[in-house]
């Protein structure tokens, strides 16, 4: 049955972090070499995804490893969470030693009816703020859908990959990913837990994904650019090596067998 959870907006919830020497040496050697490095003391994009994460106790996660729902999010009767996209605003980077706060909230949550069920979509905003002011203020879409009836199909045999970048996609790269992030999300390292939601292995982080196509943006522009639209197409698997490209301010995640998995869009400075 449809509940709507309207009194669930504007909750929100401000924790703080440090921009230390360790964090910014974890995110590089799990990234690299797919970065855009302005400066030694500056972080590369993308780096935010690992800054303030929710620190929870284990009876507060929920069965798939993620934040139990009707903590900061509303209890969605739906079992299955997904990263569907979202926007980054990039005001300025964030520095070495920098003490930042991020302020969380639920911005929007609708339902609706698609050809495979009911689904909620959930828009998180968070705001990177330092010393100085807001430094980074992002949206996070997420969508929670009933248990898999059917597995999506197979990816295809691979073919030739035209892109800027190839890269190796391990099950320690997704590990680490989850470790910088604190992400305890089973879909991204629990085989047997993806299989149990239908999936054909473990899944890329739809961070993961627009941290990549926005460091290669930012290298190919040689800034990074002031806002970062993008948004998830299809399921991407460990195990494969997967490209990403850039061209005429698009950028795109492309799956070994040539399906687009995620798209990113560069929106110049003041535009809507």
């Amino acid at each position: 049955m449809e509940q709507h959870f309207q009194d669930w907006i504007g909750r929100s919830v401000t924790r703080g972090d440090l921009v230390t020497q360790r964090l910014l040496a974890e995110y590089r050697a799990t990234m690299s070499p797919f970065l855009f490095e302005p400066a030694e003391d500056i972080a590369p994009p993308g780096f935010h995804f690992g800054l303030a994460p929710a620190i929870l106790e284990t009876q507060d996660t929920g069965p798939d490893g993620a934040e139990r729902k009707g903590l900061f999010l509303p209890p969605i009767p739906q079992p299955r969470r997904m990263w569907a996209g979202g926007s980054i605003e990039t005001i300025r980077p964030l520095k070495l030693n920098a003490v930042v706060t991020r302020h969380s909230s639920l911005a929007d949550l609708r339902f609706k009816q698609g050809s495979t069920g009911d689904f909620y979509v959930a828009s998180v905003m968070h705001e990177i703020s330092d010393e100085a002011g807001l430094a980074i203020r992002e949206r996070q879409d997420l969508v929670f859908r009933a248990a898999a009836i059917a597995p999506p199909p197979a990816p295809g045999p691979d073919v030739a990959l035209a892109a800027d970048w190839q890269v190796n996609a391990s099950a320690l790269l997704l590990f680490r990913f989850s470790a910088f992030t604190f992400n305890g999300h089973r879909i991204h390292y629990d085989l047997s837990y993806a299989a149990e939601e239908g999936y054909q292995g473990l899944l890329v982080h739809g961070p993961m994904q627009a941290a990549l196509m926005l460091n290669l943006a930012s290298q190919k522009l040689d800034h990074v650019p002031r806002r970062f639209d993008y948004r998830c197409l299809a399921q991407l698997y460990s195990g494969t090596t997967f490209g990403v490209a850039h061209d005429g301010g698009r950028t795109r995640i492309v799956r070994s067998d040539g399906v687009i998995t995620a798209e990113g869009q560069v929106h110049a400075r003041g535009t809507g």
